[in-house]
């Protein structure tokens, strides 16, 4: 049967504000200063908080909507689902052309900041911002054409950095400030206050950014906390950094000084600030920014494309997944040649203009989706975040954001009128054919069914990849779960990772992964049958396959997760991880490793040490015994051979303690009661060694299986030293199975770094 695949909820709440504030403090504050003091003096400062403010009441409505419904695609298919494919058509064209317009409006900022320093010539009829547009556009296409999961990692420090060289710049202005220049704040030259509105529509399309984190919804951990804090949040953090930023710009030059700058205004007045350092610090921020900008815009456009596309308003052909990259190539592609088109304009204005009208349609007809879903009493809509006074604030959100277009030019409110007439056409030409009809009452959404399981269910993680260790990991997996007097389940997991700019839910176009990933489940099912254990499966879209897991453990509150592993890591994996670090360090449960498994255990050996894993460690031998015919199981103890030269009446006072064979067999008794093991389940085998080292890896390496516990070394000290388990590891040809025991301590992101770097210790 089809298994019905989940998106990995692996962005925290960091992750999820700095899509929003690395959105959007890009090329607002660093390239339109200059237009906006144009267009409205020093009260362009007001107009970027009305802007914020309008674009607060949509902030929130879609955070109602995404805690409501997390689904890819954000705005777009809230409009499509509640009003119907034709209002789906406007959003999604709106949604998709007005990001289009956006990119090449940052890409423009980005050529004309790299202007100031490289040397970029005229090109035809191009000014040197557009031939700089044009190269870092192609650039950025083909990056995210050929994709790499690690596009949007970098996206924290971005932010840090930008919000660090703001505050730098911000702190050096204020001393600068020089109050007559905010005099008059509203002058009659460039419209006194009638000219604030028609400024905040120009800037508009700097407040983008907030929406973009609903198009990830479903990837946020704890989407009904998470969600309106970040998007409500990194609006309000930008709206203040916004306004402070821009007083300074004002308060430091006349407005006409800013507005003689243009683009560069901001690196400009760093320059009379800061001198050259200034200059390079600014520039250097905007290039940061722009391109963060862009990124963005590029990356959201193909989960667009993804939506319109599975809901039928645009044809499935553009979604495909490309066989070696996994990216949604034709979508990156059509939208990358939109881009370098609308480069060509090459007017900041203009682009900002169209971008925001663009926007502006999509917000107002996304509040207009919110009354609908509660006024309908929608199935299945039930959201963890509820705006604040409704219904004013969703019908301000939409009266503010259409009004707002009212006060462009009129070029730009015939723009979005024959917009709209676009979407509408297109709709009666192609998607009324196409699509589902009938909206929000075309398809019920249903809720997820609460899981009524037992809490006292011993439940067992298993996460599979590979089709060869598919049938012993289930295996091994059920000897541990066998035996539960409160019961017990096991949950077979299958993670498929996907590069940052494919929308997880994409791979429904990449039908070989998909398959195998299919296979791979329905065959565990089949396993579990054999076996007659309960079996779940889950099918997980995600970036990261170790991160998927760990949120797999907590959802599912899993007392032991058992995972194939391949061996000694590479060098590079000590420093920056791999997939099972994290779930080795974070999992609360009990974890277990194993390397080679096999349908047959054998005789199996498990290390009876001091050590805090070694019952554990007897443990899942124990099961493994227990489970599987034909095997034996051993209790080894190594001891080191005492020195001749001790004292002879040292040794008869604490002989107990220096008779290396009964402090083994003091050791193994140890071990046994504390796993829970009766004598008549293992033998027992204790070694004198000078090298007691080597003695182990020789004795250990006669047996099928070895079950040894984890060390409590730090990464790097395991890594330059080499520890017994990993020794073990590298000299055993049959299966190594690795285990530690439950840690419920939570665990922070600086003690993971710190671990990571040998600065700590583990359990």
């Amino acid at each position: 049967m089809a298994e019905e695949r989940e998106l990995s909820k692996d962005l925290g709440l960091l992750a999820a504000l700095t899509i929003g504030v690395g959105t959007m403090i890009g090329a607002g504050i660093f390239v339109l200063p200059g237009e906006a003091a144009a267009a409205a003096g020093p009260a362009a400062a007001l107009a970027f908080v009305v802007a914020g403010f309008i674009a607060l009441f949509t902030a929130l409505s879609i955070s109602e909507l995404g805690t409501a419904m997390p689904k890819a695609g954000g705005g777009y298919y809230y409009i499509n689902d509640a009003l119907g494919p034709l209002f789906g058509s406007i959003a999604g064209w709106g949604n998709w052309l007005g990001l289009a317009f956006a990119t090449a409006f940052y890409m423009i900022g980005f050529g004309t900041y790299a202007a100031i320093f490289l040397p970029i010539p005229e090109l035809l009829f191009l000014n040197p911002s557009q031939v700089g547009a044009l190269v870092a556009g192609l650039i950025f296409i083909g990056v995210n054409y050929y994709g790499t999961k690690e596009t949007g990692s970098i996206q924290v420090v971005i932010v840090i950095i930008l919000v660090f060289v703001l505050l730098v710049f911000t702190a050096v202005g204020l001393f600068h400030v020089d109050t007559a220049n905010l005099q008059p704040f509203a002058p009659a030259e460039t419209g006194g206050w009638g000219a604030v509105l028609p400024a905040a529509g120009l800037i508009f399309v700097t407040y983008l950014g907030f929406a973009e984190i609903n198009t990830v919804a479903e990837e946020l951990k704890n989407p009904g906390r998470n969600l309106p804090l970040a998007v409500i949040g990194s609006l309000l953090f930008v709206i203040a950094f916004y306004a402070l930023v821009m007083l300074v710009v004002m308060g430091v030059a006349p407005y006409e000084v800013v507005a003689g700058h243009g683009e560069e205004a901001v690196p400009r007045i760093a320059e009379s600030l800061m001198g050259w350092t200034g200059l390079a610090l600014l520039t250097f921020g905007g290039l940061l920014a722009t391109a963060s900008s862009a990124n963005a815009s590029v990356l959201a456009s193909s989960r667009i494309n993804f939506a319109m596309g599975r809901d039928r308003i645009i044809t499935d052909w553009i979604n495909e997944v490309h066989p070696k990259f996994t990216t949604p190539y034709r979508s990156i592609a059509i939208t990358g040649v939109l881009i370098l088109v609308f480069i060509l304009i090459g007017d900041i204005e203009v682009l900002a203009k169209a971008g925001s009208v663009l926007h502006l349609i999509v917000y107002g007809l996304l509040n207009v989706a919110l009354i609908v879903y509660r006024e309908t009493d929608a199935p299945g809509y039930d959201p963890d975040f509820t705006v604040p006074l409704y219904p004013i604030v969703p019908i301000l959100g939409a009266f503010l954001s259409f009004a707002l277009i009212g006060f462009m030019a009129p070029i730009e409110i015939l723009l979005s009128v024959g917009f709209v007439v676009f979407g509408a056409v297109w709709y009666v030409l192609y998607a009324k054919d196409n699509a589902d009809p009938t909206g929000l009452l075309g398809e019920a959404i249903a809720p997820e069914d609460d899981d009524d399981e037992d809490d006292d269910v011993y439940r067992v993680v298993v996460p599979l990849s590979n089709p060869e260790t598919e049938q012993p990991l289930v295996r091994y997996a059920a000897a541990s779960a066998s035996g539960r007097d409160s019961g017990a389940e096991l949950v077979v997991v299958n993670v498929i990772e996907v590069p940052q700019q494919t929308a997880p839910s994409q791979l429904d176009l990449e039908e070989e992964r998909v398959q195998r990933q299919q296979e791979l489940l329905e065959s565990a099912r089949d396993t579990a049958e054999q076996l007659d254990v309960n079996l779940r499966t889950r099918a997980i879209v995600g970036r990261n396959a170790g991160d998927a897991v760990l949120s797999i453990i907590d959802d599912e509150d899993a007392d032991h997760v058992l995972l194939g592993w391949a061996g000694p890591r590479r060098r590079r994996d000590v420093l920056f991880g791999s997939t099972i670090d994290p779930i080795l360090e974070q999992a609360p449960c009990e974890v277990t490793l194993v390397k080679d498994p096999t349908e047959q255990p054998g005789d199996i050996v498990t290390l009876a040490g001091r050590g805090p894993t070694a019952p554990v460690s007897a443990r899942r031998a124990a099961e493994l015994s227990r489970t599987f015919p034909d095997t034996s199981l051993t209790l080894l103890n190594v001891q080191p051979r005492p020195d001749p030269d001790d004292a002879e009446d040292e040794r008869s006072d604490e002989e107990e303690r220096i008779d290396p064979q009964r402090a083994g067999e003091a050791a193994i008794e140890q071990v046994a009661s504390a796993a829970e093991l009766s004598p008549d389940e293992y033998e027992t085998s204790v070694l004198v060694a000078d090298d007691v080292r080597r003695e182990l890896i020789t004795a250990v390496a006669t047996y099928d299986t070895v079950c040894v516990g984890t060390t409590g070394e730090s990464m790097v000290a395991r890594a330059l030293y080499g520890t017994v388990p990993s020794d073990i590891v590298e000299n055993v040809d049959g299966t190594v199975v690795m285990a530690r025991g439950p840690d419920r301590t939570p665990r922070t992101v600086r003690q993971g770094i710190l671990e990571r770097l040998g600065l700590t210790t583990d359990r």
